[in-house]
């Protein structure tokens, strides 16, 4: 199994932690975004890692990973990103994970387990932890149903009540080769200025309305998403606090 990390994006709402680095280097509970990623990955069993760059690219160069570089990085979103590692995600199934999340072992080895082309995780508890982050946690929130089977049916839309609302998508899929070529096939479908425009969500509702068959996976919690400092903020609180934290991502073999 391999991985994908999708780390080319500044983090403009990181302030000054993202000045000279990309987001993915802003250290969380001592050590790197990257770095747990990584070591999650591991963890569940990848054994080869690639790093899609763009934003002060040169800070990501270690030994551990191949780089692929996302020239046009502030004007385009991750399904930009995704398209530079085209060579990558032809050569074998592979883990894609945003580069602004952290998250248990369990969750990447629930994706490995999947026999599906296309596989989402998505969190059941999504709600507590929204909660936290937001006054109204459907500020933020997009809708998201899963069919009695596993499959998704609808995700990314604006969410008018909770009841829209069955679990938070958290920013980590699997792709196997036929998988990748579904996906190729439904963006040669899209106009150029369109494909800049194209977040993640947008092209999972998409390739719902072309027919193609997403399976969701199920966890609860142990995932968070660091998109803010006051993200930063709370999650040290949290980990700091005595009553176990049900989003604390981190694992006991944790280096």
């Amino acid at each position: 199994m391999r991985a994908l990390i999708l780390a080319a994006g500044r983090g403009s709402r990181m302030r000054a932690l993202t000045t000279h680095h990309p987001k993915c280097l802003v250290k969380v509970a001592g050590r790197p975004l990257l770095e747990w990623q990584i070591d999650a990955l591991r963890a569940a069993g990848v054994g080869e890692f690639a790093v899609v760059r763009g934003y002060c690219a040169s800070a990501l160069s270690g030994p551990g990973y191949t780089p692929f570089d996302n020239p046009r990085w502030s004007e385009t979103n991750m399904v930009g990103s995704l398209l530079t590692a085209d060579a990558w995600l032809r050569g074998g199934e592979c883990i894609v994970s945003y580069g602004d999340i952290l998250y248990h072992p369990s969750a990447a080895q629930a994706l490995s387990a999947s026999t599906a082309d296309i596989a989402i995780t998505y969190d059941r508890l999504w709600k507590q932890l929204w909660s936290d982050r937001f006054e109204d946690p459907l500020s933020d929130a997009e809708t998201f149903r899963r069919s009695a089977d596993g499959f998704l049916q609808e995700i990314g839309h604006r969410a008018s009540s909770l009841a829209e609302v069955e679990g938070q998508y958290m920013g980590l899929l699997k792709f196997t080769p036929a998988g990748w070529d579904q996906i190729k096939r439904f963006l040669s479908g899209v106009a150029p200025s369109d494909l800049d425009r194209l977040d993640m969500t947008g092209l999972l509702s998409g390739l719902l309305g072309a027919g193609v068959r997403i399976a969701a996976i199920p966890v609860e919690g142990r995932w968070c998403e660091v998109d803010s400092d006051a993200d930063l903020e709370l999650y040290t609180e949290r980990l700091e606090q005595v009553i176990p934290w049900r989003h604390d991502w981190r694992w006991e073999d944790a280096a």
